[in-house]
């Protein structure tokens, strides 16, 4: 394995789903019985049961725009974003003028699947129609658009973006972590870093503000500040900000605390596919590669796909580490068949090519 890889650390990635499963139906239509058990579904992260019921939901004649929507949005969790853009695009025939806000909606949901599939041109032009009939703007287009010219080398472009998505939302942390993330992809983490410091710079004194604090600290790599941000979150048992330090601990190499935090999320929380894969990496850090491969296995067996994209990659990097690397090459084989876009299994599927 080489380097600390974005997955297998549970490191910072790109947060862009748009909080895509947010649920609800505000979309001007009632949704039919099989659309609302779809809803359900992708709620609790079963992708493939809410696209076969969204299929049926289309089947059965049901909203189609709700229908199609739902369906992206399933294909989008099973990372199959050709298939989630075809459905959104399909929603967007079945719209019409007195729907701007549900074409607004699945317009950047669209916009989301295209950049998945690296089709930044397609992003730009989605995002023209969306920012073209917004009245007020729109810090999301704004931010895939300019995410999209950065990818094409676009960066003035890119920069004009994501400051007019700032100025619309000026409290959004993700967006801060989100343009961060993309100069980062684009080895410009010098400029990526000054939004960063704009984040820095909001004010508040609640339990959301700190762990969010700690959020910025643990992207600019400085744990410690990170560690004392989210003392008090932790201590509330805030659980967003467990998990994150639990991944402070780790990413100082402290696996004895690390540990202590999952278990104890495990405790207050339940079962997680996060919680396991950070037990996991605990177990796989220590050298303890079957306490690793039984924590994943235990994750994998939860409901839903949720989180579970982590756990099959790291089942191939314990393999790895105990150069079992033929196991480890069919665990990379299946991994990129799963999930096809991702270039972080594309590339551990192909070194272990070099080791059987």
């Amino acid at each position: 394995m080489r380097g600390k890889n974005r997955i297998y650390y549970m490191g910072c990635v790109l947060l862009l789903l748009l909080a895509v499963f947010s649920g609800g139906c505000a979309m001007g239509e009632a949704s039919g019985e099989k659309t609302s058990e779809g809803l359900e579904a992708l709620a609790e992260g079963s992708y493939q049961e809410a696209a076969t019921l969204f299929e049926e939901a289309v089947s059965d004649g049901e909203a189609l725009v709700l229908a199609y929507r739902g369906l992206g949005l399933a294909y989008m969790g099973l990372g199959d974003y050709e298939s989630a853009a075809e459905a959104f695009e399909t929603a967007l025939t079945h719209t019409d003028s007195r729907m701007p806000s549900t074409i607004e909606d699945i317009r950047l949901y669209l916009a989301t699947a295209q950049y998945r599939m690296e089709g930044y041109a397609d992003v730009i032009d989605t995002c023209n129609n969306i920012l073209n009939d917004s009245e007020d703007g729109n810090a999301d287009a704004h931010f895939l658009r300019g995410a999209s010219y950065l990818c094409e080398g676009e960066t003035e472009q890119a920069a004009s973006d994501f400051d007019a998505a700032v100025a619309l939302s000026p409290s959004d942390y993700d967006l801060y972590l989100n343009i961060y993330e993309c100069y980062a992809q684009m080895s410009l983490s010098a400029v990526g870093v000054t939004y960063l410091q704009a984040a820095q710079s909001l004010t508040g004194d609640d339990t959301e503000y700190y762990y969010n604090q700690g959020r910025i600290y643990y992207y600019l790599g400085n744990y410690s500040e990170a560690q004392q941000m989210l003392i008090g979150p932790v201590e509330e048992k805030y659980e967003p900000a467990m998990y994150l330090i639990g991944k402070v601990y780790l990413a100082m190499d402290d696996y004895t605390h690390a540990l202590a935090v999952y278990q104890q999320i495990q405790e207050e929380f339940g079962e997680s596919t996060q919680c396991y894969n950070g037990l996991a990496l605990c177990a796989m850090m220590q050298g303890n590669y079957d306490a690793a491969l039984s924590y994943i296995s235990l994750g994998l067996a939860l409901d839903g796909t949720a989180g579970k994209q982590e756990l099959y990659f790291n089942e191939i990097v314990t393999y790895e580490k105990m150069l079992d690397f033929a196991t480890a090459a069919e665990k990379a084989a299946a991994y990129i068949e799963n999930y096809p876009t991702d270039e972080a299994g594309q590339k551990e599927w192909e070194f272990l090519q070099t080791r059987l």
